[in-house]
């Protein structure tokens, strides 16, 4: 009908928000408690190096010290090279994180995207040997450190370490998930491929490149049998094969052993703590995610 308003839609009410009860995730109630079980022997341990050994072996036992005792840390310090040793790993850890992000960055990132006859059964080549059991190779690698003369030295901590197929995995699945455009506008622009590696690639992989070395980090300062096998000179241990060896030699001190456990324990726990948002996100870019 001439002159009738046409019909206005009605306009849509939101649906009302739903209250949160909680300030904060309901998974939280979960994963709290989850939490709580992996982080109290930490907590244990750390309390059971400050207490003195009448009270660690008291029945029933006591989970809080009566009071701060730093005999076990004097002990350790005193009748051990636990200084040494730790410098040892330090080194060992140090050549081990260095090379990894070296190399295995070098080869992940050929694998990802430089194209060569071979290249896809050379990288399964490497990641088959994964499969193989370290205890297969310990005998052969012996000898052949032997027959260069690294036998009972620091080399033949880390050299084992200076690469691996996980780490070249790593890699390659992170820079196959960058956008190729990026280096594709740095070659036009005149960079060579050496130079858009390091320019343009290795600043982006900052998240995995943090991530490599935390496992390699993880890996190297916690090994153990290959260590004890390949080095008998007690003023070249490593701190993991230090603290058996001091407490193979005695009657188990638990003071003393949780103190060793607490210096073994604290530079790991810092590292992770410090890498946790880049390793977060590598999980995330690098198709790693559970």
């Amino acid at each position: 009908m001439a002159g009738t308003p046409p019909a206005v839609a009605p306009t849509p009410v939101a649906a009302p928000r739903k209250r949160r009860w909680l300030p904060f995730s309901a998974w939280h109630l979960v994963l709290m408690p989850l939490s709580l079980i992996f982080v109290l022997p930490l907590v244990q341990m750390v309390l059971t190096s400050l207490m003195p050994e009448a009270q660690i072996t008291k029945f029933p036992p006591e989970f809080i010290p009566r009071g701060i005792h730093f005999d076990g840390y004097q002990t350790l310090f005193a009748q051990s090279k636990i200084v040494r040793w730790v410098v040892n790993t330090v080194v060992v850890s140090a050549v081990s994180v260095l090379a990894h992000l070296v190399l295995c960055s070098l080869a992940g990132y050929g694998f990802a995207r430089l194209k060569f006859p071979g290249r896809g059964l050379a990288f399964l080549g490497i990641i088959a040997t994964v499969m193989i059991p370290i205890q297969v190779l310990m005998i052969p690698t012996y000898l052949l450190f032997a027959r260069i003369g690294i036998v009972d030295t620091l080399a033949a901590a880390f050299v084992p370490w200076l690469a691996s197929a996980f780490g070249i995995f790593l890699m390659r699945q992170f820079f196959l998930s960058l956008p190729v455009e990026l280096e594709e506008a740095a070659l036009l622009d005149g960079a060579g491929a050496f130079r858009t590696f390091t320019s343009i690639v290795l600043p982006l992989a900052r998240p995995a490149l943090a991530t490599l070395a935390v496992f390699t980090l993880l890996s190297s300062w916690n090994d153990l049998l290959w260590p004890l096998i390949a080095i008998t000179d007690d003023s070249k241990y490593t701190l993991q094969v230090g603290l058996a060896s001091f407490q193979g030699m005695r009657r188990t001190e638990w003071s003393q052993l949780m103190a060793g456990n607490v210096i073994a324990t604290l530079p790991l726990v810092l590292a992770f703590l410090f890498a946790q948002k880049r390793f977060i996100a590598t999980m995330s870019f690098s198709g790693l995610k559970g």
